[in-house]
């Protein structure tokens, strides 16, 4: 990887780790006397407030914390694809019967353990009616990239999280679909290419270890996954990506642990 995009890569990741520790202090220190507040309401719990301050303020902590770090991963994957890529927004054309149908049939015939194959829709020819008025559809993508020197859109689903419920694997491929399809329809006067992926900000079972999702595998091709490693490389566009942004992750995360230490301070000193 070039230095200067090397570079690039490390001030964002320390820069976004840095606004996101100050943004959660700062969420914290307007709640400490509102008793109401996610950390007082578990100190008024007197079952858990006998376990101790420890983990009385993690138990507090951590649901909350999840959720917000997942948004803040999605963000400075987005930061760091725009070093690469051109940023797209969400997806507004429209979708017709015909196509919704045919995921429908896609979707049952992955349920029935037919293999999935990324030819299955790409391959995937609708009748456009003169009037799509009432077919107008709009949805919202976690990440959008644009690559202008090959011609081809990205659409990534990102489970922050280093897996998918099992319930939801078929909902994510729909959602997909719909994204891809939609998508294609607001570019029938191009030549550009979709692709749609399924990724996740670490595997669950280790770096380099087999994502054994087979759940999550039953709806997706092998060429639609983007799972840990593989993932922050696409983002990065490059094969070095992950290695270089998981190196500036350790050297930068003190601001969420001194973020951290500073919130327990304000409420068990």
């Amino acid at each position: 990887m070039e230095k200067n995009k090397e570079n690039g890569i490390r001030k964002i990741v320390d820069d976004d780790l840095k606004k996101f520790a100050n943004q959660f202090t700062e969420r914290y220190r307007n709640e400490v006397n509102d008793p109401k507040g996610v950390i007082n309401s578990k100190k008024n719990n007197i079952f858990i407030s006998e376990l101790g301050d420890e983990f009385m303020f993690y138990s507090a902590f951590t649901r909350s914390f999840d959720s917000a770090f997942g948004n803040f991963l999605q963000t400075i994957a987005n930061d760091i694809a725009e070093l690469s890529y051109t940023l797209q927004g969400d997806v507004s054309s429209y979708l017709t019967p015909q196509q919704a149908n045919h995921i429908e049939t896609l979707m049952n015939a992955y349920e029935s353990h037919s293999k999935p194959k990324v030819s299955d829709y790409e391959n995937f020819n609708s009748y456009i009616p003169d009037n799509v008025e009432s077919f107008k559809k709009s949805h919202v993508t976690d990440n959008h990239f644009y690559n202008p020197e090959k011609k081809e859109h990205y659409i990534i689903e990102l489970k922050a999280s280093g897996d998918l419920d099992i319930k939801k694997a078929e909902s994510e491929k729909n959602a997909l679909l719909q994204e891809y399809f939609i998508l294609k329809n607001e570019l029938q006067d191009s030549d550009d290419k979709v692709k749609i992926y399924f990724g996740t900000a670490y595997n669950i079972y280790g770096e380099g270890n087999e994502w054994r999702q087979e759940r999550v595998k039953q709806f997706f091709a092998p060429e639609e996954l983007l799972i840990g490693k593989d993932y922050w490389n696409f983002v990065c566009d490059d094969e070095d990506g992950f290695n270089i942004m998981y190196d500036q992750y350790k050297k930068s995360v003190h601001y969420i642990l001194d973020s951290l230490k500073e919130i327990k301070e304000l409420y068990f000193n």
